[in-house]
C-alpha cells in the first residue's frame, strides 16, 4: 500500500512539474510572438533567436503576503532615457525565496490607471545579482493584477520576469528598478541578457 501511495505521489508530482513546465513554455512563447505583433517592438522576428531563459524552476514560484498602502502620494520613478514616469507605490508584498526573508513594493503606474484597460495593472520592478552577469545590467519586471490579491496573498513567478525594452535599444522611456527592490541574491529565474546587437533609434 506504501509504495502504490508513494507511487502516485511520484506520478502526481511530475505531472504537475511537466503542465508547469509546458504553462511557462506557452507563455514564453507569447512573450516572443508579441514582439512581432507590436509595432513599437525594438525587435523584429530574426532578432528572436537572441532571446534567451533559464530553466523553468518551480522553486522560483513563491506566494506572496500583500500589505496594501494607504494614502500614498506620487512619485517620479526615474527611466533610463533621463526622464521620469509618475507611479505610486501600492503595496508592500513578503515572502521567502533561498531562504531569506524578502519584501518588495508593487506600483501602479498613473499613466496606466487612467486606462480601462490597464487600470488593474500592477508593476514590480527589480534588480538582482545576476545583473551584468547573466542578465541585463538594469534589472528585470513582472506584471501583475489587482484581480491577482487573493486573500491578502499574490502569486510572484519569477520564471516569467523580463526584460525592459531598453535591453534592446535605446529610445525608450523604461523605468529605473527603485532600489527598495533590489534584491541581495541571484535569482536565475525568468529571462537572460540579450545577445543580440543593441539597436540605436535615429
Amino acid at each position: 500500500m506504501k509504495i502504490i501511495t508513494f507511487l502516485f505521489l511520484f506520478i502526481s508530482i511530475n505531472g504537475f512539474a511537466q503542465s508547469y513546465q509546458k504553462q511557462i513554455a506557452k507563455h514564453r512563447e507569447a512573450y516572443k510572438e508579441d514582439f512581432i505583433k507590436d509595432s513599437n517592438s525594438p525587435l523584429k522576428k530574426s532578432d528572436l533567436q537572441n532571446l534567451h531563459f533559464y530553466d523553468v524552476d518551480s522553486t522560483y514560484k513563491v506566494l506572496a503576503a500583500v500589505e496594501l498602502l494607504k494614502n500614498e502620494k506620487v512619485f517620479k520613478m526615474p527611466t533610463f532615457d533621463g526622464s521620469s514616469s509618475d507611479y505610486y507605490r501600492y503595496a508592500h508584498i513578503n515572502f521567502s525565496l533561498g531562504g531569506k526573508a524578502i519584501q518588495m513594493t508593487l506600483y501602479r503606474s498613473v499613466a496606466l490607471s487612467t486606462n480601462p484597460v490597464y487600470k488593474d495593472h500592477l508593476f514590480l520592478p527589480f534588480t538582482d545579482e545576476t545583473n551584468n552577469k547573466e542578465t541585463y545590467g538594469g534589472g528585470r519586471y513582472i506584471d501583475l493584477d489587482t484581480k491577482e490579491i487573493n486573500d491578502n496573498r499574490i502569486e510572484i513567478d519569477f520564471n516569467k520576469a523580463y526584460n525592459p525594452y531598453c535591453a534592446y535599444s535605446d529610445g525608450y522611456r523604461c523605468p529605473v528598478p527603485p532600489e527598495e527592490n533590489d534584491l541581495q541574491l541571484a535569482v536565475k529565474a525568468g529571462e537572460k541578457a540579450y545577445t543580440g546587437k543593441k539597436k540605436h533609434q535615429k
